[in-house]
């Protein structure tokens, strides 16, 4: 795998962190790695946005955004009331394969969920995955509500003929409670894939050195950690 794109399960997951600790853990290991996202929201031109908060994570990695619009919205609706020209995957997917010739591994980074459209024609992150013939990591919050929506992301990605790897729970609470405790064994069904990972929520707070020691508790051995998710899960579900 060279390509790996991220989805969200919706917004305010902990997506841009969990790449950002990806990023961490392969360019720890001497891999070269790159990052793209194509469509940044709610963010101004100068302003620094999700790929400066990977670049101050995870270290030494190309970052490349495609879009930016100043307000917090659909890329198609900010791009429609921004008057800036839309994105369509088949950008993302050449701006994916050119990294990837200089670079180990490419990570892509949707905005909020799977669906979310790019421009008025409907066209999505998922569009690019395909074009890209590249798997897809799902993002998913740890509380009541989860199942359904990393169920329903993975139905679509299904449906489109899309390869999910797996599940990382992001945002994990400090006190969790009896719901976001037992979908812990129930994620990996919803997602019909793995639970590879579990981060903390504030870890984006975190000096480089603690995020990177963070993100190998908190990522499956696929991604180079050291997440065991039945012995994380044990003392939650008992």
């Amino acid at each position: 795998m060279s390509v790996l794109v991220i989805t969200g399960t919706g917004t305010e997951v902990g997506k841009t962190v969990v790449v950002a600790a990806l990023a961490a853990l392969a360019a720890a290991d001497g891999r070269r790695v790159a990052v793209l996202k194509p469509a940044q929201t709610g963010v101004a031109d100068g302003e620094p946005g999700d790929l400066a908060e990977v670049a101050r994570l995870a270290g030494s990695v190309t970052t490349r955004e495609l879009r930016r619009y100043p307000e917090p919205l659909a890329p198609a609706t900010a791009a429609r009331r921004s008057g800036q020209p839309t994105l369509h995957p088949s950008e993302v997917a050449s701006a994916a394969v050119a990294l990837d010739e200089t670079h180990d591994l490419v990570l892509v980074e949707g905005a909020g969920g799977l669906l979310v459209r790019f421009d008025d024609a409907g066209s999505t992150i998922a569009d690019a995955a395909w074009a890209l013939n590249a798997p897809v990591l799902i993002v998913a919050h740890p509380g009541l509500g989860t199942l359904n929506m990393t169920a329903l992301t993975a139905e679509a990605l299904l449906r489109r003929g899309l390869e999910s790897v797996g599940v990382v729970v992001g945002r994990w609470p400090a006190v969790p409670d009896l719901a976001t405790r037992t979908n812990l064994v129930d994620l990996p069904e919803a997602a019909g894939a793995p639970l590879l990972g579990v981060l903390p929520d504030g870890m984006a707070a975190l000096g480089r050195s603690e995020f990177l020691e963070r993100a190998r508790e908190g990522l499956s051995p696929w991604f180079g950690g050291t997440f065991d998710p039945e012995k994380f899960a044990a003392p939650h579900t008992c």
